[in-house]
């Protein structure tokens, strides 16, 4: 038995490892992926303040704190018992449109789209967004701006750009201002504009990956995502909507309900959970969440310009979309409703308002935050005592919902592309980029610091290295 170790996989947030087990024919015969990292969020916030959970949290990860300070915030306005002002919700979600622009961008045009337009086998140490500004200047100029815009209107509303300050239990800490809203406004249609092109050009170039769409995970899961009562996607807030690979509703969850749906087993080769669909059983309720996971599950978006690209989507690809090379495809779609979504939020009456926070204390002892972070659900479960004080924290990131699909698909790339011991890295490539299609954070599904090394080997069946390269770095 041969072993490929690909360790850390590029160009994702985090750390992690992949190993890829060859039989003696030089055929793949089986695969795992590692989540090197530890995270003890959950554990060393036990005994903290409540209220302290939304800026503690947010600290998991740099690219979605926002994310993280929603549902953490949401967990805590249950346990004050407070419906939040409408201007409050208004202004939270237009946030996290900002959120998503910013890291569906950062995702896109920074992490795969050196594999898109460079190609898979292209040279690595072009392979990268320096020499993806090289090759196409003015996309990534585009890339830049779109993300820009992103973290300028968080800055706006919500006080900073990473780890912002302005959302809190109970609401927002400062009511919109007229000028940062019409300012926004103003930005806008540029940013539509790049957001257009950026997705026509993905519709230009997707068929030339035929190969990599029919193997990197193309396999029937379950999907789950938030819709609201009329079955379109939400992001703010709404029901965990489960759907079976033919389309059909297996479950329609208030969130606070999700440990009768969602449980969590414990993998002895990563530190990073597997999360299943509890009425399936463990290991075959795979589900997978994210941007491909939403729109297999919402009847749509509900603004015009999303819903039209949507049905185009559908009649390319069908009305349930098993291949995860689709998350980029679906990805550019959100970009489109999040900048439609942002306009409709700002053009309200009520974002004005100056009512943004309820005050209470504990009245509850339990609460379950829920959002959509942009690489799927993002669930924050408290338990406090009557002093407010943590006894318990529980949190499902989108990454770990993930996990044991992108298990999976790691396994079916790895099978089709890699053969032999002549490796060539174009082959090893294509396993990190199925990892990358998901977007993973690792970040925030586990924790650790330090600067990794990618190495990568082929080691013979008595122990020779027969392969080997290394390249120190971070994984960005």
């Amino acid at each position: 038995m041969r072993k490929i170790t690909i360790e850390p996989i590029s160009r994702i947030e985090g750390h992690g490892k992949v190993s890829i087990h060859l039989d003696e024919d030089g055929n793949v015969a089986r695969t795992q992926f590692h989540v090197t990292q530890v995270r003890g969020f959950e554990k060393f916030t036990e005994g903290r303040p409540f209220y302290e959970m939304p800026g503690i949290t947010a600290r998991i990860c740099g690219i979605c704190p926002v994310s993280h300070l929603l549902a953490s915030s949401k967990a805590c306005d249950a346990i004050l018992a407070v419906r939040i002002p409408p201007a409050a919700a208004a202004i939270r979600e237009a946030i996290h449109c900002a959120q998503f622009v910013q890291s569906h961008a950062l995702s896109f045009f920074h992490l795969s789209a050196p594999d898109l337009l460079l190609g898979m086998d292209s040279d690595p140490a072009k392979r990268n967004v320096l020499g993806l500004a090289e090759k196409y200047p003015e996309l990534a100029r585009d890339g830049i701006a779109l993300r820009k815009f992103g973290q300028q209107v968080i800055e706006r509303l919500a006080g900073e750009r990473i780890h912002p300050s302005g959302i809190v239990p109970g609401g927002v800490g400062a009511p919109m201002k007229v000028e940062d809203r019409d300012a926004i406004l103003q930005e806008l249609p540029e940013a539509a504009k790049v957001a257009r092109r950026t997705l026509e050009l993905f519709k230009s170039i997707v068929d030339g990956f035929a190969e990599e769409i029919a193997h990197f995970g193309s396999m029937p899961t379950m999907y789950a995502g938030l819709v609201d009562d009329g079955g379109a996607m939400q992001w703010y807030d709404g029901r965990i909507r489960f759907k079976t690979a033919a389309g059909e509703v297996a479950a329609d969850v208030e969130p606070a309900r999700y440990g009768e749906f969602i449980a969590e087993a414990a993998l002895p080769d990563s530190y990073l959970k597997a999360p299943y669909f509890v009425p399936t059983g463990y290991p075959e309720g795979v589900y997978r969440v994210g941007p491909l996971a939403r729109v297999n599950v919402a009847d749509g978006f509900g603004t015009p310009d999303a819903d039209m690209e949507l049905r185009e989507f559908r009649q390319r690809y069908g009305d349930v979309v098993e291949g995860s090379f689709h998350y980029h495809y679906a990805r550019l779609i959100e970009v489109v409703y999040g900048l439609e979504r942002l306009r409709t939020l700002l053009e309200s009456q009520v974002i004005l308002d100056k009512h943004v926070r309820a005050r209470a204390s504990v009245n509850a002892l339990e609460g379950v935050g829920v959002v959509e972070a942009p690489r799927g659900v993002l669930i924050h479960h408290y338990k406090v005592d009557e002093n407010g004080a943590i006894r318990g924290a529980n949190l499902i990131v989108a990454t770990g919902h993930n996990n044991l699909a992108i298990g999976r698909s790691i396994e079916q790339v790895a099978r089709r592309f890699v053969k032999g011991e002549q490796i060539a890295e174009g082959m090893l490539n294509r396993v990190s980029a199925v990892v990358r299609a998901y977007d993973p954070c690792l970040s925030c599904s586990t924790h650790a610091d330090g600067v990794g090394e990618m190495r990568v080997e082929v080691v013979a069946a008595d122990g020779r290295v027969v392969y080997c390269s290394g390249l120190r770095g971070n994984s960005q």
